[in-house]
């Protein structure tokens, strides 16, 4: 398994959604481990502007947002396709449901407690999930972004 969480328990996570007891603190961390493991792979895959929202004091549907840019159809699809390889292979998580593949504009990977979203740029901005949900806590995910950035620069070479 990948080890993802290399931080504390508390790790960037709303304090008072978990001290609410809205969410029980083991699936808060397992799917915060879920949505960095995304994170990984969309930028792995030259996923742009990649955000991790905490939903848990807004909605009892899903914990994390994993929202990520991509410059083409065929990249979207390439993120689409490995972050489901890893939920699959590496957590055994099933995918519950699939979007917007086909058109790939907005692919939408379901995953219960985290919930993918794959936008080109044009439909980011005209949707703006962030502003949205502007009341989520955002997570810190620069650690993972910059290593994945830093492996991809280096398989350039």
């Amino acid at each position: 398994m990948t080890n993802l969480d290399n931080s504390q328990p508390s790790d960037n996570l709303d304090r008072e959604s978990t001290s609410k007891g809205l969410v029980p603190p083991e699936q808060l961390q397992q799917s915060l481990l879920l949505a960095k493991a995304c994170v990984k792979a969309a930028a792995e895959n030259r996923g742009q502007d990649i955000v991790v929202i905490d939903l848990t004091s807004q909605t009892a549907l899903f914990d994390f947002f994993v929202i990520a840019s991509g410059s083409s159809r065929r990249q979207l699809a390439a993120m689409s396709t490995e972050i489901d390889r890893v939920m699959k292979h590496e957590f055994h998580e099933r995918r519950l449901s699939l979007a917007g593949y086909e058109e790939s504009r907005w692919i939408v990977l379901d995953y219960g407690s985290v919930v993918v979203h794959l936008f080109d740029e044009e439909t980011r901005r005209f949707y703006d999930l962030e502003s949205l949900w502007a009341d989520a806590m955002p997570i810190d995910i620069s650690d993972i972004v910059a290593t994945a950035s830093a492996k991809m620069a280096r398989l350039k070479e």
